[in-house]
């Protein structure tokens, strides 16, 4: 078990594209595509997940089961995110509108 500190958790970047590729098979999987964030253990990656597919790769020689758990749950919580409407949204639903702003009555 690792303190969480250990990881570093990141955005995949085109540069990452060899060390996903590798990741996926040393997991015995395909290489996972698009939006993907990458989980680090001592700057090296050990785990990803597909943004798009919800798919976990992992280095199955180190201990990447809590990794892995919090690479799902960093990518549910930017989908909650990205889900979410904006402050702007929000007030104007919740703000009955009556005739034109500035009007003169």
């Amino acid at each position: 078990m690792f303190p969480a500190t250990v990881y570093v958790i990141r955005r995949a970047l085109d540069d990452d594209a060899p060390a996903l590729r590798e990741l996926a098979d040393l997991d015995s999987q395909s290489p996972i595509g698009g939006e993907a964030l990458i989980g680090e253990i001592d700057g090296r990656p050990a785990a990803a997940i597909s943004l798009a597919e919800r798919r976990v790769i992992a280095d199955p020689f180190q201990f990447t089961a809590e990794l892995s758990e919090m690479l799902k749950m960093r990518a549910r919580s930017l989908r909650a995110f990205q889900a979410t409407p904006s402050l702007r949204e929000r007030m104007l639903a919740g703000v009955r509108l009556l005739g034109v702003w500035g009007a003169k009555a």
